[in-house]
């Protein structure tokens, strides 16, 4: 059998394929990966048409699989006339997976429209993250206001999400009331979230949430440094979303060509609408200045950023 799952919802891709592997009962013996921006189709159809050594089946998990998409990104020179054939003849002893995070697939492609013919195809876009999390804690108790909380505090990337939910799962396995005190002490708050915020505090110009969100970083020992890097990393990600998409480029190209998840560029898409590009370069100069002086003694690295915030 093969499957193309497609989808911006990772957790789901991966329980499907947890799924697929534990009703087939397969052995991580006999589990290949690939990746199909750095590996051959030739090479993985040789393997899947090949028998296993351990047992009978064998699965084959291809992630990064572009060529059932849009994409105009070039990674390899694929050929995919050998999927062709063997998406019309497929091994009964092969499980092969293909999987990628873009929202679409290209439907005129004639190699989608072959393997939506003879593979199982299965889009993982539609669930929205409340639903998510109330599905991943199932027999256990949580309000919806919490729900609401948890996501705010960890993100929207529902691979992290159910990475902090497991944590949760783990220490509350007896009593499975979870509570606001249990989401603020046993998950990490996402720095990412904060960026974005403190981002939105300083070029909304909102002086003081940006001090008080800049504050609460410096209480929890993080370096100065690294919080203007950091910022200054999302503003470098708000402006070239901002220039690809006026380019024409879809959410899923721009995720491939910055190499980053398709979640972020959606976050900072919606974030850089409300600022114009000279706005965004002109706070990475500044950005970029307050770094050098900090670094060559010229202001104290504890008040650098809040002056700055200040200034504005």
């Amino acid at each position: 059998m093969t499957y193309l799952l497609y989808g911006t919802v990772d957790y789901l891709i991966n329980k499907m394929i947890n799924k697929i592997i534990n009703d087939n009962k397969i052995n991580e013996f006999n589990i290949n990966k690939y990746d199909l921006t750095n590996s051959l189709l030739n090479d993985i159809i040789n393997d899947a048409n090949s028998m296993s050594l351990f047992d009978d089946k064998k699965v084959i998990i291809v992630s990064n699989a572009y060529v059932f998409t849009g994409t105009t990104k070039k990674y390899l020179d694929q050929d995919t006339q050998e999927l062709e054939n063997y998406l019309n003849n497929i091994n009964d002893n092969t499980i092969l997976i293909f999987t990628t995070n873009s929202e679409k697939l290209d439907e005129r492609k004639k190699i989608t429209k072959i393997i939506k013919k003879n593979g199982i195809v299965k889009d993982f876009n539609t669930i929205d993250n409340i639903s998510l999390v109330k599905m991943l804690f199932d027999d256990y108790t949580i309000s919806n206001e919490d729900v609401k909380y948890l996501i705010n505090r960890v993100g929207e990337d529902s691979s992290l999400l159910a990475s902090e939910i497991e944590k949760i799962k783990l220490y509350k396995n007896e009593n499975k009331n979870i509570t606001h005190d249990d989401i603020n002490n046993l998950t990490t708050k996402s720095l990412e979230v904060n960026n974005f915020k403190l981002i939105d505090a300083i070029i909304n110009k909102n002086k003081s949430e940006a001090i008080n969100l800049y504050q609460e970083r410096i209480k929890l020992n993080e370096e100065p440094i690294a919080i203007i890097i950091a910022l200054a990393n999302q503003i470098r990600i708000m402006y070239q979303v901002k220039q690809l998409y006026l380019n024409g480029y879809t959410e899923n190209n721009i995720a491939n060509i910055l190499k980053i998840h398709p979640y972020r560029v959606k976050l900072a898409s919606q974030n850089a609408k409300k600022y114009d590009s000279d706005t965004l370069l002109n706070y990475l100069k500044q950005l970029a200045d307050l770094d050098i002086n900090i670094k060559t003694g010229k202001i104290d690295k504890q008040i650098g950023l809040e002056l700055f915030i200040i200034s504005l």
